[in-house]
């Protein structure tokens, strides 16, 4: 045969991948591909250490014995692969949880196999999804999770919290709404602050949560550096959990909202001068600290603090994780089948707090068990506020003036005049000297005000802003306090 006879090389590569796997692209143009009836999907520009499409491309036309092709050909061939799928639908891929069909909930057991968990509204089952409902994106932090146990009747509940030393029940059924939680992709929840005196076993409570969402392989991380760094290794793992910390930033805090919440993050694209990439993140957060010191209000909204004690009978970690491990399948069983009880649950979503679909959560644990989840995270919510208080010399300032109006009657007056005022209030007639920090101007302290009105309306003080001809003003006004039946709303 001569030469101009000859297949090229890049349409033999091009003929196979196309026969045995699916090519198809994300919203931000990312394109991937699935072994043919294989839910997990590589992108195939990726070089990563947990196998490539290009790896495994190569392996397979040296194994069907059609040939060993050099980097060109391979190249041009992905070129054409990619280009041809740019046309296809765009179809999303998902980390450790994803939304399927007909209301169920697809939780990635990191198997070779593909093999599942399937969350449906009559119960749960293990099953290898069509790769046209779910595609798992896979990288080094995703972790191996043993099969789940059928028929637990609970008790992997009770086998978590023997290992695990949270001082009370209202403690851990606030955690158990978080791993609840977890199974629910599109429920932003708050992230757990595990805290407690030193060796109250935070850190090995924090990885044994961790653990029964990314398996054994999971594990706690130091603070990152920076709000980019966190990113990073937000955008790679579902459960992102840092361990020991002491001390949050502003802008680490700010970063901490945006994970909890949800955000996009837009940086350009290397080796480009106009191409960006996007990557959007809503993940699970979980913390372990004995005090991070000042907390912004923005952030305790979206924290849930869990307090552990220091264990009466002292176990090595080997003996702890001796337990644990044969006890994971249990565990993991006996949370599905907790998750499809408090799914199937009725309840009312509380509209007074700020992470309502938690709250509702919380309400349908009740529902479902009895255990007072929502009255633990009010309580919870509001030992925050106080933190956040105790840490503001300025909202004790601005209580303090709130607390000397007659209830019902409004304090009008600009910002300017209100920074005079709270000055003074502070300084007292001993000229205290101000703290570092203190608002400067009265645009820097309409804009502390403006961060913690919702903590400060907790408490009573109603503070808005509003213009006349004269020009802007700020208004505070002392809420009346409710009838002892009541409870005061904590937003």
């Amino acid at each position: 045969m001569s030469e101009d006879e000859k297949t090229p090389a890049r349409e033999i590569i091009t003929d196979y991948a196309q026969a045995h796997f699916r090519y198809f692209r994300t919203v931000d143009g990312t394109v991937y591909a699935q072994k043919n009836g294989h839910p997990v999907a590589r992108p195939i520009r990726s070089q990563g250490t947990t196998g490539s499409h290009r790896q495994e491309l190569m392996v397979g036309l040296f194994r069907d014995g059609i040939g060993v092709f050099n980097g060109t050909a391979l190249k041009e061939a992905l070129d054409l692969i990619e280009a041809l799928a740019l046309s296809q639908d765009v179809q999303p891929t998902h980390i450790r949880v994803a939304p399927g069909f007909d209301g169920a909930t697809w939780l990635d057991l990191g198997r070779d196999d593909g093999q599942s968990v399937r969350i449906h509204p009559n119960g749960w089952d293990i099953r290898t999804p069509d790769p046209r409902e779910v595609c798992w994106r896979r990288t080094q932090l995703t972790g191996e999770l043993p099969l789940p146990a059928r028929d637990t009747d609970g008790k992997g509940i009770d086998l978590l919290m023997r290992l695990t030393n949270f001082a009370t029940a209202q403690t851990e059924c606030l955690a158990l709404a978080w791993l609840v939680g977890c199974l629910e992709p599109s429920v932003p929840i708050p992230a757990p602050f595990l805290t407690g005196p030193q060796g109250a076993g935070k850190s090995t409570a924090g990885r044994m949560l961790v653990r029964i969402i990314e398996g054994m392989s999971g594990d706690l991380r130091r603070a990152p550096k920076g709000e980019e760094d966190l990113i990073t290794a937000v955008a790679a793992g579902w459960v992102t959990a840092l361990d020991n910390l002491s001390h949050l930033s502003p802008d680490l805090s700010d970063a901490m909202c945006c994970i909890v919440t949800g955000a996009e993050d837009v940086k350009r694209a290397l080796f480009t001068d106009g191409d960006v990439v996007r990557s959007r993140y809503r993940r699970p957060l979980l913390l372990t600290g004995i005090d991070v010191g000042v907390i912004r209000p923005d952030l305790a909204e979206r924290l849930l603090p869990l307090r552990l004690e220091r264990p009466r009978v002292r176990k090595t970690e080997a003996e702890l994780w001796a337990e644990f491990e044969p006890a994971l399948p249990v565990i993991l069983g006996s949370l599905l089948d907790l998750t499809v009880q408090v799914r199937a649950a009725q309840a009312e979503t509380p509209t007074d707090l700020r992470m309502a679909d938690f709250a509702h959560l919380c309400a349908q644990l009740d529902a479902a068990t009895g255990v007072g989840a929502l009255t633990a995270y009010r309580a919870s919510l509001d030992d925050l506020l106080d933190d956040v208080i105790e840490g503001d010399l300025l909202a004790q300032t601005a209580l303090k003036h709130a607390a000397g109006l007659a209830p019902g009657s409004p304090d009008r007056m600009t910002s300017s005049e209100w920074l005079h005022c709270l000055t003074g209030l502070y300084s007292g007639d001993d000229c205290r000297p101000l703290p570092k920090g203190w608002p400067t101007t009265g645009k820097v302290l309409s804009d502390r005000l403006k961060r913690l009105q919702p903590t400060l309306s907790a408490r009573g003080a109603l503070i808005d802003w509003g213009r006349t001809r004269e020009g802007r003003y700020i208004e505070m006004t002392r809420r009346p306090s409710p009838p002892p039946h009541q409870q005061d709303p904590l937003h």
